[in-house]
């Protein structure tokens, strides 16, 4: 594996400002973006955890109590929690406190920070391994990606899970060169799990990593050989002895026997006392070895240990919520979605979906150099094994295999037809960022490749002559891209799906989320009566009264779920929605709307009003 150097000043400070820049020009445009059916029980439940902050500060006593940590910490409880009180937490102190902000962008501004993070260490990572150029043209065309930009405006889970997710590769791979980011690596896994689900699967894609990379450090040492097999032996006897217990007890004993005191708990504090003993063994033997494996170690112990302390809700029955929180995600129910034609309501779902929409959603110009840099780093690959083309190719390094895997890792496990799809690109947004990287080494090796020929003529000509109107030529249909359709984020398909009106003619989901009505308040505003009952189709009672609380939507207004009770009608443009549409003609006697949301003349939101 590549060395896990550490940025230089320079490179750190470069990180820094795409920090920066990418957080700014959240915050400047959030005001325009409407809210997503998941953010308005998000935001109530931030709220709710705020206060019991404030009861815990107050209060202690009370805070601490089962029944009071239920009553805040019930609300949205399928999801970990630190996001909504980093959330919370900020809508506490920006609005409430400091009267700074509006409500809506209080609640947003962590996740702004969170989702800067991925170009930040986008660029950190990338410099390290293929250089600054590669790096930089993966950190800044990341959040060009109009998808990508549109989903880290938002109070929710999926771009801050991305940068949890670079952030725990980041750790791992600068923990095989130091070992106190072997301890920091356990942490952001820790962080990661608290900030979704999808980051449970990362040992299964870390750890063989590890091992291989333990193996080859200890080829020259029996001693640490032996030490590292005890290592995985023990990891191997527990995850039996966890089995065993299983069988015996039966689920359901097993889940209620699992207490402070119990052979479970036993079990888990021997795995992490005889864990790092033998780390401190084998690191007087072999420290490379011992840097290798103390990952793994780190996130088997201190991973559940962080992810139960930020949960309030699990602290007094551990066990059987998060048996709860798993068995949901496991048998997660399946929302109707519109593909090339097909509603797809429940599995088997198409094995080239992933595939076929990340094609289509991601601008062209950096979707091809995307699947060239992954195919040639598996084509390397290939190659590399047989002894007549062995010599022609460079084989690819770990650090290499690590990104390439990355790159499809969150991709092939949404791929899988009994897996629910749906959320647009939302769910494989982490393997994203690693496909940035490898499109910018063809990117970068395109342009070193013509700085060589003009050369030939002009000796002295920069790098950055050449690779400075590339990057902008590549990146500039997705800004424009990004500028057309903002901040409307998930209508936009790419010139491959022939635009916004090219996809709903191949029969693609023109919108989803219900956020794009923010198109059509300043209408309903300015014609509605007063007091008039109004039903935004898709759009929940909580995101209606947030619409009236940020001043988007007049406050006299009032909320209805029916267009027959209804004096106007917002309907959603949704394939497995139109019978609604036929409710709203029969409602109102007429079926000529007053005004809509048009993309490039393709209906999005369709209003109509009661004659």
């Amino acid at each position: 594996m590549k060395t896990g150097r550490a940025p230089t000043r320079d490179e750190r400070r470069i990180a820094w400002v795409l920090w920066a820049v990418a957080f700014t020009a959240l915050f400047l445009t959030e005001p325009a973006v409407g809210f997503v059916r998941d953010e308005g029980i998000y935001f109530a439940a931030s709220q709710s955890y705020a206060g019991w902050f404030r009861l815990l500060f107050h209060s202690p006593s009370m805070a601490l109590t089962d029944g009071a940590i239920v009553r805040a910490w019930d609300v949205n409880h399928e999801h970990p929690v630190l996001m909504k009180e980093l959330y919370g937490l900020s809508h506490l102190l920006f609005h409430q406190t400091l009267g700074w902000l509006r409500p809506a962008t209080a609640l947003r501004l962590p996740a702004f920070a969170m989702a800067a993070l991925v170009p930040a260490l986008t660029f950190l990572l990338g410099s390290a391994i293929y250089g600054r150029a590669a790096a930089l043209f993966a950190a800044l065309s990341f959040l060009l990606v109009p998808r990508h930009y549109f989903n880290a405006e938002l109070a929710a889970f999926d771009m801050p899970v991305a940068a949890m997710w670079m952030l725990v590769i980041y750790t791992f791979w600068r923990a095989m060169e130091d070992r106190r980011w072997g301890v920091w690596c356990g942490v952001a896994f820790g962080l990661a799990i608290a900030t979704k689900h999808n980051a449970l699967f990362l040992p299964f894609l870390l750890v063989p990593f590890a091992l291989w990379r333990a193996w080859r450090e200890s080829q020259r040492s029996p001693v640490a050989r032996e030490w590292a097999w005890r290592f995985v032996g023990l990891f191997a006897a527990v995850a039996v002895l966890y089995l065993l217990l299983f069988v015996a007890l039966g689920p359901v004993a097993f889940q209620k026997r699992f207490l402070p005191l119990s052979p479970h708990m036993l079990l888990f504090v021997g795995l992490a006392v005889g864990a790092f003993w033998m780390l401190d063994e084998l690191h007087r033997v072999s420290e490379p070895t011992a840097r290798a494996l103390l990952p793994i170690a780190t996130m088997a112990i201190l991973g559940p240990v962080l992810f139960y302390l930020h949960w309030p809700y699990l602290w007094h029955h551990p066990v059987d919520r998060v048996a709860w929180y798993l068995n949901f995600h496991a048998t997660h129910e399946h929302y109707a979605w519109f593909y090339l034609g097909d509603l797809m309501r429940a599995p088997p779902f198409p094995l080239a979906y992933v595939v076929v929409k990340t094609a289509l959603t991601v601008p062209t110009s950096l979707f091809v150099p995307m699947v060239l840099g992954w195919l040639t780093v598996v084509g390397r690959g290939l190659l590399s094994l047989s002894e007549r083309t062995r010599e022609l190719v460079k084989r690819p390094s770990a650090t290499e295999t690590l990104v390439a895997v990355n790159a499809v890792f969150s991709i092939l496990i949404i791929s899988h037809p009994q897996v629910p799809h749906f959320g647009g690109v939302k769910h494989w947004i982490p393997s994203m960022p690693f496909l940035g990287l490898l499109a910018g080494v063809v990117v970068v090796g395109g342009c070193s490749a013509l700085v060589e020929r003009l050369r030939a003529r002009r000796p002295s000509l920069p790098f950055a002559a050449v690779a400075v109107p590339v990057f902008a030529l590549l990146m500039a249909p997705a800004l424009i891209g990004l500028v057309r359709v903002f901040p409307y984020g998930t209508a936009f398909y790419s010139e491959l799906a022939g635009g916004v009106p090219g996809a709903a003619s191949l029969g693609m989901q023109r919108q989803f989320w219900s956020s794009h009505v923010t198109g059509v308040l300043p209408w309903i505003n300015e014609h509605a009566r007063p007091g008039a009952r109004v039903y935004l189709h898709e759009v929940t009672g909580y995101s209606f009264q947030h619409y009236q609380q940020n001043g988007m939507l007049r406050p006299d207004l009032q909320p209805v779920w029916s267009p027959f009770d209804a004096d106007i009608v917002a309907y959603q443009y949704h394939q497995e929605f139109r019978e609604h549409e036929f409710n709203i003609w029969q409602a109102f006697g007429t079926r000529t709307p007053v005004t809509g949301l048009y993309l490039d003349e393709t209906p999005q939101i369709v209003v109509y009003q009661r004659p």
